[in-house]
């Protein structure tokens, strides 16, 4: 945990689950912490929780500039951005002939374009600094097609091959780390968000004991944690009774 003394950090998405987990435990391993979601007052909320230097930056990873205000004011703040954690994300589950064009628009922005969006932004800083530590939050949906979600997997899938361009492309050269993160059913609010009703119906008859978000804090912490020689390129965690 030596590692992340005095590492600042960007979290998005940390206004719930994953996010705000992985926020905590950055934090208390001794990093600089900002904040990076659209609802303020549950950053706010979270940076009274929060012991240890952290910044609040309301952002919408779907806006560019919103992104690159995001890492403008780390930068200008601490003087560097060592870590990024792209976990914004929204799994807006339907069947395909439900037409739900609008949530597979809202899906790729957030999911796709988000990532792209923190990457631009820190990519050049990070390459001055001749290190950094990209981490994208994907899915075991990211490995497999599910019924009811094609769009949502197709994100993930684009992630994780986003992530791994990164890292062929920039590690060898400019030491800029890149990690994929690939939950399985973890206990989040996400599913909150589901509209289609078939979906909700097949979600609240599963069974099994998830995940929770300091579960997938903790891998983020374990890959961000090492020593600069070593970059842990996918970490896949499923909760014990998840069978594929």
């Amino acid at each position: 945990m030596n590692h992340l003394k005095d590492k600042v950090a960007i979290v998005t998405g940390a206004s719930s689950g994953i996010g705000e987990a992985t926020a905590i435990a950055l934090a208390e391993a001794g990093a600089k912490v900002v904040l990076a979601a659209r609802r303020t007052d549950r950053l706010q909320q979270l940076k009274e929780r929060i012991k240890g230097d952290c910044l609040l930056v309301p952002t919408d990873v779907s806006n560019r500039s919103d992104v690159e205000n995001l890492v403008k004011t780390t930068k200008d703040t601490y003087g560097k951005v060592d870590i990024l954690i792209n976990n914004a994300g929204v799994m807006l589950l339907s069947f395909l002939d439900k037409l739900h064009v609008e949530e597979w628009d809202r899906m790729i922005d957030v999911n796709i374009k988000g990532v792209l969006y923190g990457a631009a932004a820190v990519i050049p800083i990070m390459k001055e600094q001749k290190n950094g530590h990209i981490v994208n939050v994907a899915s075991i949906a990211g490995h497999r097609v599910i019924p009811a979600a094609s769009v949502y997997c197709g994100t993930k899938f684009a992630v994780r091959a986003i992530s791994e361009g990164l890292r062929m492309e920039l590690s060898p050269q400019s030491g800029i780390r890149v990690t994929i993160i690939s939950p399985g059913i973890v206990q989040t609010e996400l599913t909150h968000h589901i509209t289609d009703p078939d979906v909700q119906q097949s979600v609240a008859k599963r069974s099994l004991t998830p995940l929770t978000s300091e579960d997938i804090a903790n891998a983020i912490v374990y890959a961000v944690s090492q020593p600069q020689h070593v970059n842990v390129n996918e970490i896949m965690v499923r909760p014990t009774e998840q069978p594929n």
